[in-house]
């Protein structure tokens, strides 16, 4: 599947919930519309993407949380799904774009990439529900109602890896953290 258009179906029924995007998905999730609003942009720490979306989800049960995280970033912090697993935060979803490369840093391949499932692992883990896709059709019908579950929500997504390093949004908030804090405030 081509990321920048599963990304535009994440984004059209993103609705009030808060995301968390993670390094190379920034700037074609802004492009797909979903951010800058209740945002947080994870850059500099592979892999904390869904740690961070477990604090919001915590802090606020009443929103639902979108983390976009790479199957890179989270095999970089794999432990993280027992912690969100038994958190029990209703509200999490976790969408990985699976594309089998580290691509933030030069898309050198994952070792044995074509045997890891992360599905599988989030189950294995304790997830409420885990869910694969490889056809963005078949994502965007099934979509509604995995949002309408109750989480830890996981939800792998099999994309082409992006040969191209597109720069971050020129309207990207300077403090992304202070900008969700006060859209969150307010």
């Amino acid at each position: 599947m081509d990321r920048t258009q599963v990304l535009e179906v994440l984004a059209a029924a993103k609705g009030d919930a808060v995301s968390v995007a993670t390094m190379r998905a920034i700037p074609d999730w802004y492009a797909a519309g979903g951010a800058p609003a209740l945002n947080l942009d994870n850059r500099g720490c592979m892999g904390a993407a869904a740690a961070l979306g477990l604090g919001i989800a915590l802090a606020r049960p009443e929103r639902k949380v979108l983390v976009i995280d790479g199957d890179g970033s989270l095999l970089m912090q794999l432990g993280g799904l027992a912690t969100i697993a038994g958190s029990g935060a209703r509200n999490f979803y976790h969408f990985v774009l699976v594309n089998g490369v580290y691509e933030t840093s030069g898309h050198q391949p994952i070792p044995a990439a074509d045997k890891v499932d992360f599905a599988a692992m989030a189950l294995g883990a304790g997830y409420a529900a885990a869910y694969e896709f490889d056809d963005a059709g078949v994502f965007r019908e099934r979509l509604p109602g995995v949002l309408a579950q109750e989480g830890p929500v996981m939800v792998a997504l099999r994309v082409e890896p992006d040969e191209e390093r597109k720069p971050l949004p020129e309207d990207r908030p300077k403090d992304p953290a202070g900008h969700l804090r006060a859209q969150l405030a307010g």
